[in-house]
């Protein structure tokens, strides 16, 4: 199979320009702390970070073939003991940055970073990624936030994920599963909404359907919503954040419009 040639990155640095001295950019962090430094417009064929710390770094344009940003390691020369600590990333700008699709995370945190315009897209290994008062701005697609953990081996049962602002984002077909959706900051009307109590809106909406005529949009539109009602009592106690563009790529434009201020206008009168 051949052997892989990499580098491996401890220590400390502060500032300057990242390189290295053959340009092979497969590197592996290791117990790294890197304060200011400069990755913009790298292109790696491969990143790991394993136990480091990257404060106020630039990956602006940076383009990762491919990207573990909280990887595993083991425990002193206990080959056969996984260990798996805590990468952080904190005031890192990552601008047009390309991270490639099912990109695995790993147990990273994200503190008060900008992703401007970066390539999150197809990203559903996000299983026990951190993410607190970060900015996210352009387009977020097929893309899954977890709130809960379930790897008893990070000695935690909660993912951070509080103060985040996706104000300027574009969200299409992300997921926010047991995540505070009152704790971030998201587009509002006439657009998005985040609602409470979704069942028993989709409950009123349906109703008001009922004289509509049995037809394949109908059924379509009772499905989605059905499904919608599912999805955020099993994974957000009953809050959804709707989309009046998304909500059904589906149905005609008009009937997504209206099932949107259906749900959005429900009063406890309906009930």
């Amino acid at each position: 199979m051949g052997l892989r040639r990499y580098w491996l990155a401890r220590g400390e640095l502060n500032g300057g320009r990242f390189g290295v001295a053959d340009g092979n950019l497969d590197v592996s962090f290791a117990q790294a702390r890197l304060v200011g430094v400069d990755f913009s417009g790298l292109r790696f064929s491969s990143l790991l970070a394993h136990d480091s710390v990257f404060e106020r770094c630039d990956f602006s344009r940076t383009a990762f073939d491919h990207v573990l940003f909280g990887a595993t390691g083991y425990r002193g020369e206990r080959w056969d003991e996984l260990s798996w600590p805590e990468t952080v990333f904190r005031e890192c700008v990552f601008a047009r940055t390309r991270i490639p699709p099912e990109a695995y995370f790993g147990n990273v945190r994200f503190e008060r970073c900008v992703f401007d315009g970066a390539r999150l897209r197809d990203l559903t290994s996000t299983h026990n990624a951190q993410f607190v008062g970060c900015v996210f701005r352009g387009k977020i697609q097929d893309v899954n936030f977890w709130g809960t953990e379930r790897n008893a081996a990070l000695g935690r049962d909660r993912n951070a994920f509080s103060g985040n602002d996706f104000t300027g984002a574009e969200l299409l077909g992300v997921a926010f599963r047991h995540i505070d959706l009152d704790a971030q900051r998201f587009p509002g009307l006439p657009d998005y909404a985040v609602l409470d109590r979704i069942d028993q809106r989709v409950e009123a909406a349906l109703a008001a359907m009922a004289d509509w005529p049995d037809d394949e949009t109908k059924t379509k539109t009772v499905r989605s919503l059905r499904f919608g009602a599912d999805w955020a009592i099993k994974y957000n106690d009953g809050y959804a954040l709707v989309s009046r563009k998304r909500f059904s790529r589906r149905l005609p434009p008009g009937v997504r419009d209206q099932i949107f201020w259906m749900l959005v206008n429900y009063t406890d009168d309906q009930q």
